[in-house]
């Protein structure tokens, strides 16, 4: 049997006014974990949408080889039945189905026209614990939070006769203890002789499970790393995906931190749709002016949850406490007036409530500060094309222009589009909720800069984060999270994975 199961051969990729890829080349052993690394723009999820038939046949040049034969897949439906499933970035869940309705849409178990609920609710069960994920099959997935509803894609995958998986950034939403399960949960697919490809920029889980590295820069492949015959260091890899070294991961920040800008007293909050849940319990939180806060925890703690319920009452219900901007009371109850008040929120779900995708670069800019481009509540283009321009060049956003759409952007641009919105309403408060989620480690450190110029400008942040070490590279001071409840502070010498860990452990014995 061919030892390759996959080759793409010269694969180029034209969209209008840029080439995305240009004579690409990736050959996939049968039975391997293969990574695909390369910084935002690159053309890693390009090239996978070219393979599973998202862009079809005809629209590119070049050839796929799939088990020995080429392939022109016209619709995705095509290389699904010959095993290929891919998991994009972007969910393509249905929120008002449930787990079970999901996993099987499109590919139902029935008989003679007729559903069998209890073999697709039962199937659906083990599909679940292959995932980790102990909702029941008839939780709706509009309930879930995004890292869920991740692993509810990965699940879908599974209940497919697949042969080659790809997993387009499959740990982005996921804490760290879940992203282990699924890791470890591919290498056993592998002494299953399943082949995966995996496109992530969290480089410890290329070292940890891939068995070869394909490097993508600027729409080329750069190189193919053998894991097994030569060392794989994150330096290697971040030379070759940026083409220099990159000596620090974390820029340094000498900034004075001042007086209190933002503290939150007695915050407490009950879930949106299980109204007798209590999902927050007296949150008391402080950040000073030039500081860099973290909020440490968990998927579940209740991190994004109070955020979202602080800006604006965006999530929750019978919402109580107080929020003091510069030591003043402020009204947050809707999110004009949290915006009115200084307060900036970059969620953690830019795409479905950061952005409006089918819009282009320059409206996303100037959607939070309208009257900022305005005069006597026109909208003055000349300003908002120089607004647009402007923080398209100060953030590095690749694309060919402020009128591009949002939705052809890569990940990480899409970030960084969001987060040119916020800096353009000039808050006083910015949170940031997984900030850096699907940004490759260049884009990172940029990020990483912009949030040092914040805290320069006197500003204060605060970071949620379920990458530790982001948190401890970038943080004054983290709380720690758990169960809807503050259960430490720690300062930055006190700080570290263990003391973080410690304190989610010890509260969940006192609350057990």
């Amino acid at each position: 049997m061919n030892d390759t199961i996959l080759e793409m051969r010269n694969i180029t990729k034209t969209f209008p006014g840029v080439k995305a890829l240009s004579d690409v080349n990736l050959k996939v052993r049968r039975g391997e974990i293969h990574a695909l690394v390369g910084e935002n723009g690159a053309g890693k999820s390009t090239l996978m949408k070219v393979l599973s038939g998202v862009y079809p046949a005809g629209t590119y040049d070049g050839d796929i080889v799939y088990d020995g034969e080429v392939r022109n897949f016209k619709v995705i439906k095509d290389s699904e039945e010959i095993g290929i499933i891919i998991i994009h970035q972007e969910l393509a869940l249905v929120p008002q189905l449930s787990i079970a309705e999901n996993i099987f849409l499109g590919n139902e178990i029935a008989a003679n026209g007729v559903i069998s609920w209890e073999k697709t609710y039962n199937r659906t069960k083990e599909l679940l614990a292959k995932v980790g994920l102990k909702e029941q099959p008839s939780t709706l997935v509009s309930d879930m939070g995004v890292g869920k509803q991740q692993l509810t894609e990965i699940a879908k995958a599974l209940s497919k006769s697949v042969k080659l998986l790809i997993l387009d950034e499959p740990t982005a939403s996921l804490n760290e203890n879940d992203s282990e399960a699924l890791l470890n949960l591919l290498m056993e697919f592998r002494q299953q002789g399943l082949t995966s490809i995996i496109i992530t920029h969290k480089l410890n889980e290329v070292r940890k499970v891939a068995d070869q590295i394909t490097v993508l820069r600027d729409g080329m492949t750069v190189k193919t790393l053998n894991c097994h015959e030569e060392e794989v260091s994150e330096d290697v890899i971040i030379r070759n995906m940026v083409g220099r070294d990159l000596d620090d991961r974390y820029p340094p920040r000498d900034v004075p931190i001042r007086e209190t800008i933002l503290e939150v007293k007695g915050w407490n909050a009950y879930h949106h749709q299980n109204r007798d849940r209590q999902v927050l319990h007296d949150i008391n939180i402080h950040v000073k002016r030039g500081e860099v806060v973290g909020i440490a925890g968990l998927m579940g703690a209740g991190r994004t949850e109070f955020a979202m319920s602080l800006f604006g009452k965006s999530y929750g219900h019978r919402i109580s406490g107080e929020a003091l901007i510069e030591g003043k009371p402020v009204d947050v109850s809707t999110v004009r007036k949290a915006i009115d008040a200084g307060l900036a929120y970059v969620t953690e779900d830019r795409k479905h409530l950061g952005l409006i995708l089918a819009d282009n670069i320059m409206h996303n800019t100037t959607l939070a500060n309208l009257p900022g481009v305005s005069s006597t509540a026109v909208i003055d283009d000349i300003k908002e094309i120089k607004v647009a321009t402007d923080y398209r060049s100060r953030l590095r956003i690749r694309s060919h222009g402020i009128y591009q759409e949002t939705v052809n952007l890569s990940g990480g641009n899409q970030q960084k589009v969001v987060l040119s919105k916020w800096l353009f309403s000039d808050p006083k408060i910015l949170i940031l909720d997984e900030p850096t989620r699907g940004i490759d480690v260049g884009a990172k450190y940029e990020i990483y800069s912009i949030i040092n110029q914040l805290a320069a400008d006197g500003k204060g942040v605060l970071m949620i984060s379920s990458e530790m070490p982001e948190l401890l590279g970038t943080c004054d001071r983290i709380y720690v999270m758990n169960e809807g409840r503050i259960v430490a502070e720690l300062p930055k010498g006190e700080a570290s994975q263990e003391s973080i860990m410690r304190a989610i452990m010890r509260s969940g014995e006192k609350n057990s």
